[in-house]
């Protein structure tokens, strides 16, 4: 039996605290305000702490064996050096996307939120002489939910990556219209890996059982494997009714984003990154090797859309 912290009380530590709450390990909840129906749902304790105070999330933390963060920023810098002092085993930063290997190294990530600095130092403590504390990053690809209704916003998610609302992020289901990467740089059809956040906690939760020696640096997980062309059959065969669809080849991507940035549409311009990042693989990789560790099988896209959305009637 081990301790758990979550650090965030936001949608995705909600979901992640239902999951964890069906095991025997005792559950932390680390939030900036008290959270009494957190408390009721899960059976967890909740720690009303000051993430800008690393003395007071060290004290937090004492005899925590496994924080997992759902905050960014400078607040997950303060998490990990109070991680540190507390001597925690093992911190889960908050990586949940594509696989390590999918994101920009030469250039400067709009995407980054400061976790590749949160990386890096981390990679630094999981090799010190004194007392190591472990990494391991949970990457899934694209939330289902980003294509539910209302968008990541119904679960109180995307908010820092801005793609909370319907319709932030490729396509629209509820209103059959979609804006979408066709080909990358190469001229290939855009691949990506999917998943439903309530799957995500359910493979995090599994690997928590699995007990923290069997973790590697990355754990990979996968709910569904398609291209672009393929996501866009598949909402429409679920709606009914063809959809209104632009597609973008890599280059008119390019072109786009440097008129939005002549123009200074902000908004537009970061919907146009994350098309481009998308293009570029930021969500694609061949090997799941979480799926292989565990015993169940995520829902399908499929099956999601038509539970969520079914056809207009």
């Amino acid at each position: 039996m081990m301790r758990i912290a979550i650090a965030g009380a936001g949608g995705f530590a909600n979901i992640l605290a239902g999951a964890l709450s069906q095991t025997e390990h005792p559950l932390l909840v680390l939030s900036r305000n008290a959270h009494p129906g957190f408390e009721a749902a899960h059976g967890c304790q909740v720690s009303v702490v000051d993430y800008d105070n690393v003395e007071n999330l060290r004290y937090n933390l004492m005899g925590i064996h496994l924080v997992i963060s759902t905050i960014s920023g400078t607040a997950q810098l303060n998490l990990i050096d109070a991680a540190r002092r507390a001597r925690v085993r093992c911190f889960v930063p908050s990586e949940f996307e594509g696989a390590l290997s999918r994101r920009p190294t030469n250039t400067q990530d709009p995407l980054d939120r400061e976790s590749s600095t949160a990386r890096d130092w981390l990679q630094r403590l999981s090799s010190s002489s004194g007392h190591p504390m472990r990494f391991t990053v949970f990457s899934c690809g694209i939330f289902y939910e980003r294509f539910a209704p209302g968008g990541l916003q119904a679960y109180q998610m995307g908010a820092s990556h801005h793609i909370q609302l319907q319709g932030d992020y490729m396509i629209d289901v509820g209103n059959c219209t979609a804006e979408i990467p066709e080909t990358n740089a190469q001229g290939h059809p855009v691949q990506i890996i999917m998943i439903s956040v309530y799957d995500v906690a359910r493979f995090v939760t599994a690997a928590v059982e699995l007990g923290l020696d069997n973790w590697p640096r990355e754990f990979r997980m996968r709910g569904a494997h398609l291209s672009t062309r393929r996501l866009a059959e598949l909402c429409e065969q679920t709606r009914g009714v063809p959809f209104e669809i632009i597609w973008r080849p890599y280059d008119l991507l390019l072109s786009w984003q440097q008129y939005y940035e002549d123009n200074q549409n902000w908004e537009r311009w970061r919907q146009m990154e994350h098309l481009i990042q998308t293009a570029n693989g930021r969500y694609n990789y061949s090997e799941a090797n979480l799926n292989n560790l565990v015993n169940f099988e995520p829902v399908g896209l499929g099956q999601w859309l038509a539970a969520i959305w079914g056809p207009i009637i």
